[in-house]
């Protein structure tokens, strides 16, 4: 069941577009308070390779995301760096296993992921933003940690989310 649904991301996305870097610094501030970890997890990709203008997208990304989270009417555990790491495994494991399958099937798989995720909606939507920056293709060792940080955000937050409906 999704938490974040499409209406919340779309308010979520528009109030971070009418922002100006103040209030986006504020925000940030914010999540250092109630999800240090999720904001680590993108800042450290400074450290590897991803440039400043680059780090602006995964960097919008969590503001959505944390803004959406607000929006959603629950109250989301920390995402601590265990189930980040855990998270991570996964992601990283189901990507190499469609290596090397055919096109058609690794694209049917990815559609059955996609359209069988949790938060099918934020999943939606970092795709979509970082298709719009141009950063699906990973050309770069920087872009690959920058896609990967920015899916396993989708992923720790599904996997709070399943942990905010069980308790």
């Amino acid at each position: 069941m999704e938490l974040i649904t499409q209406a919340v991301l779309v308010q979520a996305h528009r109030e971070i577009d009418a922002m100006n870097p103040a209030q986006k610094i504020q925000l940030a501030d914010e999540i250092f308070l109630h999800q240090p970890n999720l904001l680590a997890s993108i800042l450290v990709l400074s450290n590897i390779g991803v440039n400043m203008l680059q780090l602006e997208v995964p960097l919008h990304i969590l503001l959505v995301t944390f803004q959406a989270m607000k929006r959603s009417g629950h109250t989301w555990p920390i995402v601590q760096e265990d189930v980040q790491e855990k998270c991570l495994q996964r992601l990283n494991a189901r990507m190499r296993f469609n290596e090397g399958l055919p096109a058609k099937t690794a694209n049917r798989l990815v559609k059955q992921f996609c359209d069988e995720h949790c938060e099918r909606n934020l999943l939606a939507f970092v795709y979509g933003y970082l298709g719009e920056h141009d950063l699906l293709r990973v050309r770069t060792d920087a872009e690959k940690y920058l896609l990967l940080a920015a899916l396993n955000l989708v992923e720790c937050i599904a996997f709070a989310g399943d942990r905010t409906l069980a308790g």
